[in-house]
């Protein structure tokens, strides 16, 4: 069976997917969900990041080679980890046969104002530059990404000892950072099969960032009523629906003939 691959965003490392990929093999046939760190986070945080988002999905491309992964694949990827599922499609196409594409925001179609929401514009600096314990600084994460989580310390005592575990260095972050800042989208949908997912609690990217995709690519769009950044974690089952709902919907292979419409779940 067609295997999902699973990205997560910026220093962020396969476990914090949770539980998510269990419950994603059962809404999709039991296919194999495999879950890829980028170098610098997680299993690979003894590795300098990458500073671009090309090189990440060429990586990617190069890691499935390592492992024996049959392709064609579909992506499930969020945040930096959506960049780099664009940029992975782009550049070697035959690789994906389709993607979910959840909290994206992406250049040139969206302001760095909708990117980035000004309000966390100091928040972000103060993390980046002040010397906050790892405690204070996965507070800030998960509040900064999060709206519906119902036991946030349990969150946050999981995050603090994957952070112990493996730690993401300063310089690693900052590398990836800058990746996603210089990155810059392709001006035509790379997939054959796309659905766009944005939470309207989200207060790091706004959900427009989605919504503007979603129009210029002709793709699916699903936005949650109040979920933020990090959809697996504030509603899974609302993101397995919308990925169930959408496979069994159309299984068409063109992009235009599938994605005419566009949906507010």
């Amino acid at each position: 069976m067609t295997p999902w691959i699973l990205l997560r965003g910026l220093t962020r490392e396969s476990r914090h997917w949770g539980e998510f990929p269990h419950h994603l093999r059962d809404v999709t046939g039991d296919a194999p969900v495999i879950c890829l760190d980028l170098p610098g986070n997680g299993q690979l945080n003894h590795m300098e990041s990458l500073l671009s988002v090309e090189a990440m999905a060429d990586y990617c491309h190069a890691e499935l080679a390592i492992r024996g992964i049959a392709l064609p694949c579909r992506v499930l990827a969020m945040s930096l980890g959506a960049m780099v599922a664009v940029a992975w499609s782009q550049r070697h196409p035959a690789d994906i046969v389709a993607a979910v594409l959840i909290s994206t925001s992406l250049r040139p179609f969206s302001p760095f104002h909708q990117r980035l929401r000004p309000a966390n514009y100091l928040r972000v600096l103060h993390l980046l530059a002040a010397r906050v314990s790892d405690e204070e600084l996965e507070t800030a994460i998960l509040g900064m990404t999060t709206r519906l989580v119902a036991e946030p310390r349990t969150v946050i005592q999981a995050w603090l000892q994957w952070r112990r575990e493996h730690p993401v260095s300063a310089r690693n972050a900052l590398r990836q950072l800058l990746a996603a800042a210089r990155y810059r989208a392709p001006h035509r949908n790379p997939f054959d099969r796309l659905l766009l997912l944005a939470g309207a609690g989200d207060t790091l990217v706004d959900p427009r960032c989605s919504r503007t995709l979603a129009t210029r690519w002709l793709v699916d769009f699903a936005l949650h009523p109040a979920a933020g950044h990090d959809l697996p974690l504030d509603d899974q089952a609302w993101v397995l629906a919308r990925v169930h709902d959408w496979r069994a919907g159309k299984e068409t292979p063109s992009p235009v003939a599938m994605t005419s419409r566009q949906r507010l779940l």
